[in-house]
């Protein structure tokens, strides 16, 4: 039969000891979502982008347009630094600079954000909202990943806009964003 038929002449790959190029040791997260990533405990950049995202996406909900436009001023820093590997901007290829995820790179999106009004969410459901749309793995808790994506987003931010977005955040998200 052929599906019993095996090349003997190509070497099996022990998928253990294959080199992963996108993966990132904890002394080399210079830049914002390798920080994202190793806080996070994430597995990939993949999923520290695709997280980051709809974190911001729910902290803009809460936001005005003008405290949404002002911390897109701050935030211009790439979003990987050095990257050969531009797959990483596959899914996202508007996105090669922080503030292009804060801004959300789905055109319809991003202007439904911005002719709505601002919506009241409280910390269960902004928490439950990160799990859930960020299909987060089960090993990652919510609190978890919304902290790291907030540690890497102050580091780019000035302390005017750290304090603008805090009076936005509901209970334990705006203790996260203290923590962070």
């Amino acid at each position: 039969m052929p599906d019993e038929i095996y090349d003997n002449a190509v070497p099996e790959v022990d998928s253990t000891e294959v080199g992963n190029s996108r993966t990132v040791t904890a002394d080399e997260h210079n830049s914002f979502l390798e920080k994202v990533m190793v806080q996070a405990g994430l597995a990939d950049l993949y999923d520290a982008r695709d997280i980051t995202e709809v974190v911001f996406r729910t902290m803009r909900d809460m936001m005005t347009n003008e405290a949404v436009d002002h911390v897109a001023e701050d935030l211009h820093a790439p979003i990987m630094e050095d990257n050969k590997d531009k797959t990483l901007y596959t899914a996202t290829p508007l996105a090669t600079e922080v503030t292009d995820l804060w801004q959300d790179t789905n055109p319809i999106v991003h202007f439904l954000s911005r002719v709505r009004p601002t919506l009241n969410i409280r910390d269960t459901t902004f928490l439950f909202r990160v799990k859930q749309e960020a299909s987060l793995p089960s090993t990652s808790q919510p609190e978890q990943v919304v902290k790291a994506v907030f540690s890497a987003t102050k580091d780019e931010l000035s302390s005017d806009r750290i304090q603008e977005i805090a009076e936005f955040l509901p209970g334990t998200v705006r203790q996260l964003w203290q923590e962070a």
